[in-house]
């Protein structure tokens, strides 16, 4: 669609709709809501113009109150400033709404990524026969994890989903209904949800999206690509919540079990739901008592009355009743039974896959405590040389029990091995086959997790787990050949490989690698790691699966996922792809069916595109690879003198709202893997981390070191160079429209009165100046006059989003500076209360910015 027409639907569709709606507003069931409305406007252009005079924030609040109110009071200010909270938080909700109530109108069905334009290219180009191939051999996978960005609590996310349909069909007499009850609605948890009731609202989405969604798209590639012929899945799903324990002292063994249980209840609930129709139709003798032994099964067993059905047995009274209906009733009402038995294929009894993941540095302690356990040595297990590690990894034959132990970690870990055999023995094997270890170093990593099956008491040939390093760090991608080399040169992991098809998958991590090394140095190091380790696994015939850690935003490798994928190009193995999607990702781009059908073929499609259609931009030449590699280094290098400045954490600290993520009750896992003393950089997590930059306005982790980089180009007269790069490398494109998203939810103006502070003003002029090089840079290299000036709908959308929430980031900063000159404890209370409640907002209209 012309970006002309997509402007167009969009100020039909979104602009004018959430205008008409927005005035619904003022019937809020609050206590003086009615005059909210009408103030709105005011703060917005008082913040608007006094952050761009690079007034303080308390003067931008303090003369908006003189002038637009008759409140005198701290406690009649205060409690004003909490409305205005709640009104800009239900204005985003309605945005959200409305917004997504067009996807499909703002998405034609036929868009490039889709299942639909691959097959009119395929055709087009006669190459039906190799997408095939293609599709028979590659599948995606998407794993929703734990990680806390989702600030919607579960009931406001069903109003959303309310809100989306009535607004499809203009019915203003419901949207009413709706936007009262969610004036009534809160919009933060009391309490610290648990790892279960994390788990329980994901399941929701599985439940009510992607059982249908994975099923519809199975469907079409069957049918459209391979005239009927039955193909093994497309599409799979991956679970953290409940699995993930790294630096989350509340999921156990026991919470483990508890959410694999969850999983599989859920999908009999599916499925018995879906076999009334199945009964509704099957009405013919000699198969209404075999229906009913089904029903049966499902019923028990869904509620855990019983736990005495497995896959290959439902299948297999399945198959029963079809080739009865087959032979006896001419194959009536047949396609009905059938979609039901590609459900069973697709989701087994365990949903989605329940990965188990912690962090190597438990591991090492686990092996401590065994080596004192048993007297394996006097010298502690970290003390000991890379060989004698290996050779007890490898031949060692303990044999442990978990209450041979004292350490509650211990013991939990070997508990956690345990939990996984059965959950298999209950659910299938895909319901808990793969263990992920974070901040992997070395083969030791990995040889650690294959010596706690084994000392768990599993065979070669009983342990069917992906054992799954994961490198993150910048000294983790530079080492991640080496480990994996001397891991298939490894006779004892070789057999292990054997057992798992000659498979291994790696995982890589944006986060901790744009925490570590800067935006555009991380980038390139997960690009050449993974070069490296598809030679390295060629090289031993090893069928290498890359596994993505992206989170939301482009700090954490979120943006453009699919054209992310798309520009990999022949250099990296594309047998899978898998990818991480949490939170508000989940919400804003999966979370309705049009929506989740849509990005799943656009994931899909990549992987296709890459390989069959081979876009010449994809490859990366010798030239592109200096120039790159000469980028890379110089933002990173300009990336780590900003990370060691003395005052980065502390500016964090002390002048973000950092510290006040913890205080949301949004997640189960601390927003530090270490407890107490100083904080320190690698302690923290890279959501809260890159969350404080987003909440600052400044963005750093997506951005900073690339407009450095540029101008270093542009000064040794190679502009030329770079923009040729960009127009012809779609891997360098990717990541500058990627960058040019964060710039975009960039505003330094909203904390301009820091650059005089006496602390701090060095170093926020030091990233503004960054900044302001960056946009520059960017734009003339891709010949854009504004940022995302080719992206018609999503620059609209970012904008209207940012001028939704200037008044909330407004009142923040505010709350932040009161924080700062207050000595009333009790005050000092309230206004942190304010800096919290205000991060609510802030996340949700920026979507994808934790």
């Amino acid at each position: 669609m012309p970006n002309q027409n997509l402007e167009a639907v969009f100020t039909r569709e979104v602009h004018n709709k959430y205008l008409v709606f927005n005035t619904l507003f003022s019937r809020l069931p609050y206590d003086k809501m009615a005059k909210i409305g009408s103030l709105m406007p005011f703060l917005y252009d008082n913040a608007k113009q006094g952050f761009e005079e690079g007034k303080y924030p308390k003067e931008i609040i303090d003369a908006f109150f003189e002038k637009f109110t008759v409140f005198t009071t701290e406690k009649e200010k205060i409690d004003l400033l909490f409305r205005l909270i709640t009104y800009v938080e239900r204005q985003v909700v309605l945005f959200d709404s409305v917004e997504d109530a067009a996807f499909e109108k703002l998405t034609p069905a036929d868009s490039p990524g889709t299942l639909k334009a691959i097959l009119a290219l395929a055709r087009q180009n006669n190459k039906l026969e190799e997408v095939r191939e293609k599709l028979r051999n590659f599948k995606v996978r998407v794993v929703f994890t734990a990680h806390p960005t989702q600030f919607y609590p579960n009931s406001v996310l069903r109003i959303i989903q309310d809100l989306e349909q009535y607004i499809q069909v203009n019915d203003i007499s419901t949207i009413d209904q709706l936007l009262q009850q969610l004036g009534k609605t809160p919009f933060f948890n009391d309490e610290q949800p648990t790892p279960v009731q994390e788990a329980q609202s994901i399941i929701f989405y599985l439940r009510h999206v992607y059982y249908e969604v994975l099923s519809q798209i199975q469907e079409t590639v069957t049918t459209e690509f391979f005239d009927g012929e039955e193909i093994a899945p497309v599409i799979e799903l991956g679970f953290w919540p409940g699995g993930d324990r790294d630096g989350n002292p509340f999921v156990t063994a026991d919470i483990t079990r508890k959410v694999a249980q969850e999983l599989r209840s859920n999908i009999l609930k599916c499925y018995y739901n879906h076999f009334k129709s199945i009964r509704r139709r099957f009405t013919f003798k000699g198969v209404i008592p075999l229906l009913d032994k089904i029903n049966n099964k499902l019923y028990t067993n869904m509620f855990g009355l019983n736990n005495d059905l497995s896959y290959n047995a439902l299948l297999s009274r399945l198959e029963e009743v079809r080739e009865v209906m087959v032979t006896q009733h001419g194959s009536m009402f047949i396609e009905e039974l059938d979609r039901f038995i590609l459900r069973v294929k697709l989701f087994g009894l365990h949903f989605a896959t329940l990965d188990i993941r912690q962090d190597s540095s438990i591991h090492e302690k686990v092996m401590q405590a065994v080596n004192e356990k048993f007297k394996v040595s006097d010298t502690p297990y970290p003390e000991w040389t890379h060989e004698e590690k290996i050779e007890f990894l490898t031949a060692s034959t303990i044999e442990v029990w978990e209450d041979d132990f004292t350490d509650p970690l211990v013991r939990d870990t070997f508990r956690t091995i345990r939990a996984m055999k059965e959950i298999q023995g209950h659910n299938g094997e895909k319901a808990c086959n793969r263990y992920i270890i974070s901040n992997s170093t070395s083969a030791c990593s990995v040889l650690e997790v294959l010596a706690m099956f084994r000392f768990c008491g599993y065979r070669d040939a009983e342990a069917s787990v992906d054992i799954i390093p994961l490198f993150e760090t910048i000294e983790g991608l530079d080492t991640a050949k080496n480990s994996m080399e001397e891991l298939y040169n490894n006779l004892a992991y070789r057999r292990h490989l054997n057992i798992r098809r000659n498979t291994q998958t790696i995982m890589l991590g944006f986060s901790d690698g744009t925490k570590d090394g800067g935006y555009i140095k991380a980038n390139w190091e997960i690009f050449r790691a993974k070069e490296q380790l598809t030679q390295v696994s060629e090289e031993n015939e090893v069928s290498v699966i890359f596994f993505d850690g992206r989170g939301g935003p482009p700090a954490r490798g979120g943006g453009k996922t699919h054209q992310f994928y798309a520009s990999q190009g022949p250099t990296i193995a594309n047998n899978e792809i898998q990818v991480t999607i949490q939170g508000q990702t989940i919400t804003s781009m999966y979370g309705s069916r049009p929506q989740a059908r849509f990005n799943f073929e656009q994931l899909l499609s990549a992987g296709v595109l890459n390989d069959v259609f081979g876009d010449q931009k994809a490859i990366i030449t010798p030239e592109e690879r200096v120039l790159i590699e000469e980028l890379a280094e110089t933002g990173g290098e300009k990336y780590l003198e900003l990370k060691n400045h003395p005052l980065f954490v502390p500016y964090l600290e002390n002048k973000s709202p950092l510290k006040y993520y913890g205080q949301t009750n949004i997640g189960s896992r601390p927003t530090k893997r270490s407890s107490g003393g100083k904080l320190k950089l690698t302690d923290l997590r890279a959501i809260p981390f890159v969350g404080a930059w987003s909440q600052l306005k400044q963005n750093i982790p997506g951005f900073y070191g690339l407009g450095t980089a540029i101008e270093s180009m542009v000064h040794q007269g190679r502009e030329e160079e770079v923009r040729y790069l960009y127009n012809n490398s779609l891997y360098f494109k990717t990541l500058i429209q990627n960058s040019m998203m964060s710039l975009s939810k960039t505003y330094f103006a909203l904390t301009s009165y820091m650059r005089e502070d006496p602390e701090y003003g060095e170093l926020w002029n030091i990233m503004n100046e960054e900044y302001e090089k960056s946009v520059k840079y960017m734009l003339e290299i891709s010949n854009q006059k504004t940022l995302m000036e080719t992206e018609v709908v999503g620059s609209l959308s970012v904008n209207y989003r940012e001028q939704i929430v200037l008044p909330l980031l407004a009142i923040q900063q505010y709350g932040l500076q009161k924080i700062e000159e207050t000595d009333d404890e009790e005050l000092k209370h309230i206004y942190q209360k304010m800096v919290t409640r205000s991060l609510f907002g802030n996340i949700n209209a920026s979507r994808n910015s934790a």
